[in-house]
């Protein structure tokens, strides 16, 4: 046999280059098509700064069959972000339907590797079957090992997930324990067993669509943003990137500090933002957006637990967490959800060296029966737990009510908190007016009759609210470290961030602490 010449093998590596590109069967890309979902390649593109991609294992190959297709269900590479490093994989739904076999799972440990190596952002771009069932146990020994390597990431580099198609069985175990997940409206689906597997196992019928949407998902507080398109899902991850750092040895990147020194139109609306009434409600979001620079402000988990905002804004450039309470859902009170979203948002914001700042307005901890069956006294805890452990600067305003034991989570300076202000719209105590009243007051109420009962009740609530609830009562106690005019709050804000860059706070000697779970 004749030795191939330079010319030969050239021509040979283009040729392999080419099937590469699109290796799936003509059916599988014709379904594809017909969906209208875009190649793993197109979506990398779009994902990234143009021309930056760069592949890893392109003519890998799952063992066993040389004609097996190239890439074995996966693309994986490096490309940049705004002009930061990071490492990709998309799955090819259009090879072996893009479950996960020896060459995919070697693929995908070998990016994970890489971004572990250098200190940047995973992202995952899915769209997979799950396990390769005719891989039997190799299939399974895959995502063992991708799981692993999501340890040592986890708090280290940022890991985000975008869900583009039906993920099922560890196509989304592996999604769910990365820091963000994205999903696509009307072509994301997640769940661990399909609708038919339920029916046959348990006999429940349920559909595609209220078991495993997009939406259905957000609710369950499973995906973290759900997008309108794939372009949507790419700009919000590049956006969401833009306030995390590319490790934790990293700072998040400053951009456009030095905003307006002086309090802007936008501020003096503060003023008047808070209704008269305690019990009136108002959109949290119109207090967030006058709170930051130019109004930069994303949510995360904006379906899950909507009685509590999270989310990353800048103060002066910097990347900031956001927890507030939201008195359109719930008036703002903190349930088992808000507890579990709250508790999760700082802890990654601890990891990641991002400050965390809280605007208080909530009632106290939700009531109910249902709430106690399911573990509100240890979930609940949680929150407090995470306030106390985070060691980034923690800033906190109040705003309006702050009761009870919600009042210490949402980042009070006996808990944790470095900085507390308030407005003078600030309610602070055990209880509002009316519990406290119809507690401590109650026999003086009745003996008054029913005719001078409700007028001494009204009475004692207001003097309850003027004299008792008040920021000035906290303040003199030094809970509350300055009562502000509310137009001053973006000033603030920037100043207590700026006194706060350098904090340090020693651990004690010890493994680990134990949460509570």
């Amino acid at each position: 046999m004749t030795a191939k010449t330079t010319a030969e093998k050239l021509a040979e590596l283009r040729v392999k280059t080419e099937q590469a590109q699109d290796p799936g069967s003509e059916r599988a890309k014709a379904r594809r098509d017909a969906a209208g979902h875009t190649p793993p390649r197109e979506r990398i593109a779009e994902l990234l700064d143009a021309g930056s991609f760069v592949e890893m294992g392109q003519l890998a190959k799952a063992p066993g069959n040389p004609d097996n297709p190239f890439g074995d269900g996966v693309v994986t590479g490096r490309g940049t972000i705004d002009g930061r490093p990071v490492v990709v994989y998309a799955h090819d739904n259009t090879v072996f339907g893009g479950s996960v076999g020896e060459g995919f799972g070697k693929k995908v440990c070998a990016i994970m590797d890489f971004a572990l190596k250098v200190g940047c952002p995973i992202i995952g771009i899915n769209d997979s079957g799950g396990a390769r069932v005719q891989d039997a146990v190799t299939s399974l020994a895959y995502y063992s090992e991708i799981s692993k390597r999501q340890y040592p990431a986890s708090g280290y580099i940022p890991q985000i997930s975008i869900m583009l198609g039906k993920c099922a069985g560890g196509a989304v175990y592996a999604p769910v324990t990365t820091d963000f997940v994205v999903a696509v409206k009307d072509q994301a689906y997640m769940f661990v067993t399909g609708p038919d597997v339920i029916k046959q196992v348990t006999g429940e019928e349920i559909s595609m669509e209220d078991l495993g949407s997009a939406l259905q998902q957000a609710k369950n507080g499973n995906v973290n943003h759900v997008a309108v398109s794939e372009h949507d899902a790419f700009m919000y991850v590049r956006n969401l990137l833009s306030f995390l750092p590319s490790s934790a040895a990293e700072k998040a990147p400053r951009i456009n500090p030095g905003l307006e020194p002086a309090p802007t139109a936008s501020d003096l609306e503060l003023d008047s933002i808070i209704p008269d009434s305690d019990n009136a409600a108002y959109d949290m979001h119109d207090v967030l957006i006058r709170m930051f620079d130019d109004g930069d402000f994303i949510e995360t988990s904006g379906q899950f637990a909507p009685n509590l905002i999270t989310g990353f804004a800048r103060v002066d450039g910097e990347a900031v967490g956001v927890v507030a309470n939201q008195p359109l859902h719930l008036s703002g009170s903190l349930d088992i959800d808000a507890s579990e979203k709250a508790t999760r948002h700082m802890m990654l914001c601890d990891a990641y060296s991002i400050p965390l700042v809280y605007v208080v307005d909530t009632p106290g901890y939700l009531p109910g029966v249902q709430q106690e069956k399911l573990g509100i006294i240890h979930r609940g805890a949680k929150m407090g737990y995470a306030v106390a452990a985070t060691s980034v600067p923690k800033i906190t305003f109040v705003v309006r009510k702050a009761y009870g034991g919600a009042y210490a989570v949402m980042g009070s300076k006996n808990l944790g908190g470095d900085l507390n202000f308030a407005w003078p719209t600030a309610r602070i105590a055990v209880m509002g007016a009316e519990g406290a009243v119809d507690l401590l007051q109650r026999r003086q109420i009745e003996e008054a009759g029913p005719e001078e009962g409700p007028k001494l009740r009204k009475q004692l609530i207001d003097m309850y609210n003027e004299f008792i609830a008040t920021p000035y009562s906290a303040a003199e106690r030094g809970y509350i470290d300055a009562v502000i005019e509310p137009s001053q709050t973006r000033l603030v804000l920037r100043g207590a961030l700026a006194q706060l860059r350098d904090k340090i706070r020693n651990e004690p000697p010890r493994k680990h602490p134990i949460a509570p779970l």
